[in-house]
């Protein structure tokens, strides 16, 4: 059997570009390690640096915000100054996307290196069908961001007219895929999970091997876009029938206040949190990435801040963020954004981004309930994750008095908990296709750095607008001519 080189699986996409491979190919590898057994292709499914660097759409959401100095003067040539202003007018693909097209792609060969090779290598078939099972749910998960990303959102009247992604099935360094449509996308996605997905452990050789629980529950999410709402129903129980651990904030509040034992520390950092499902980081790869990109897309909007300070004691906002001792380099002062406590990042308290944890997943069948017009189920199951999350007396919310009203309680705890990542800009994006639950955002900026140059403007970013689909980077265009633009 061929053997194939571990240090290929560090290759970018070809699609994206091939000048950053030259160092891998130029290189003889006098013993470099080889993969030529079932056991090794499994092991090499395990990524503790999955990292997507959010740069490319962070801004394109009202949960985020960004130090003045940073924008002022750069609304037309950078991707950051872009996206904060909603600027429709600017070439977004002459700043890229930081590699985060490039990234998701290498992971989707990864993948497709195990899927393609693992059943000529030696070893047990068991190996080999966990492996594989294991390494089409990642792929699902890695189309499943580009389909969201690149495209337009899932709407069932155009998907399958729609521009989508190009599906990437094989190991192929050579090849150009055609792009699928929207609907062909999803319908890839789907048949993955639903084929893999039951074949996964509930409890891996180490934590990052997919777990049945993450499964289910990516599978609920991707139904949830999808708008299959009994689907995703039953993705999700079977995912919180398997985990639903939820972390009781008041717990991590009594410790900071010193009532607990002082070896409580990071009971529930690194990787010790049990509502974390799978480990994937903010930035490009790893633990220092993820702090780091804290510092430069963790900052909240005032408005988000505002809406934290609504209720008494949300422990969402007190234990992770504060103005005063924030640095400065970083953060403005009197703009009332508020900046993520970066030194609680992993080593104190595992705070999932990227990647899904059970509280996600209790909100995904909150809202699939809610659409199929069960509403006290789903008030309950709001209620249960904020029975975690506030210190005060009273933490359900009013009863809602219709379904739609319910779905806008939810969306708003999905944009309490789940910060960062994807999650917010995703949902923006799904839910404009829904007249009642369509959002426009309005930024008036700049708040403290006032003068005659940069005189307070407010920026307005519509329900259609075309800034929520991000552009395919150019070195991955002119790499591949059937992948034109879906904007």
């Amino acid at each position: 059997m061929k053997k194939l080189i571990y240090h290929i699986v560090l290759l970018c996409a070809v699609f994206v570009s091939a000048a950053s491979c030259d160092s891998y190919i130029d290189i003889t590898p006098k013993g470099a390690i080889t993969v030529d057994s079932a056991s090794q292709y499994y092991e090499l499914i395990v990524n503790p640096l999955r990292g997507y660097q959010p740069a490319s759409f962070a801004f394109l959401s009202d949960n985020m915000w960004a130090k003045e100095s940073n924008i002022l003067g750069n609304e037309n040539r950078s991707r950051d100054g872009i996206n904060f202003t909603f600027n429709e007018e600017a070439d977004r693909t002459i700043v890229g996307d930081n590699n985060l097209y490039g990234n998701i792609y290498s992971f989707i060969l990864r993948s497709n290196m195990v899927i393609d090779n693992i059943d000529k290598a030696p070893g047990t078939q068991t190996v080999k069908t966990l492996a594989k099972a294991e390494a089409r749910v990642l792929r699902a998960w890695d189309h499943f961001l580009a389909i969201n990303l690149y495209a337009k959102a899932y709407t069932p009247e155009t998907a399958a007219q729609d521009g989508g992604v190009c599906i990437v099935e094989h190991y192929d360094l050579e090849a150009s895929p055609a792009k699928s449509t929207v609907a062909g996308v999803y319908d890839f996605i789907i048949k993955e999970l639903e084929e893999s997905v039951p074949l996964l452990q509930e409890t891996p050789v180490n934590i990052y091997h997919p777990n049945k629980a993450y499964g289910y529950g990516l599978l609920a999410q991707v139904y949830l876009h999808h708008r299959d709402w009994a689907k995703a129903k039953d993705a999700a129980e079977k995912s919180l029938a398997i985990n639903d651990a939820l972390v009781d904030y008041n717990e991590i509040a009594a410790y900071r206040r010193g009532i607990l034992d002082k070896n409580y520390g990071n009971k529930y950092g690194n990787t010790n949190n049990p509502e974390v499902l799978s480990y994937m980081w903010n930035g490009s790869a790893g633990w220092t990435s993820e702090s780091s990109h804290f510092l430069n897309y963790g900052m909240i909007s005032p408005e988000l801040v505002n809406l934290y300070k609504q209720e008494k004691d949300d422990l969402r906002y007190t234990l992770f963020f504060f103005e005063s001792g924030q640095p400065t380099q970083y953060f403005d002062r009197g703009s009332g954004a508020d900046l993520w406590i970066e030194t609680v990042t992993t080593e104190k308290f595992m705070y999932a981004t990227m990647g899904m944890k059970t509280p996600e997943v209790y909100l995904t069948l909150a809202e699939a309930e809610a659409r199929l017009g069960n509403i006290s189920t789903a008030e309950q199951l709001v209620n249960k994750l904020r029975a975690k999350r506030l210190s005060s007396t009273v933490t359900a919310i009013p009863t809602p008095a219709t379904k739609e009203d319910m779905v806008k309680a939810i969306v708003l705890e999905r944009r309490k908990e789940l910060l960062f990542g994807f999650h917010r800009f995703f949902d923006l994006k799904r839910l404009n296709v829904d007249a009642e639950y369509q959002t426009t955002i309005t930024r008036t900026f700049p708040l403290v750095n006032i003068t005659a140059e940069h005189p307070q403007k407010t920026y307005t970013l519509r329900p259609d607008s075309r800034l929520y689909i991000i552009p395919f980077p150019r070195t991955a265009t002119d790499k591949n001519p059937n992948l034109t633009q879906n904007y």
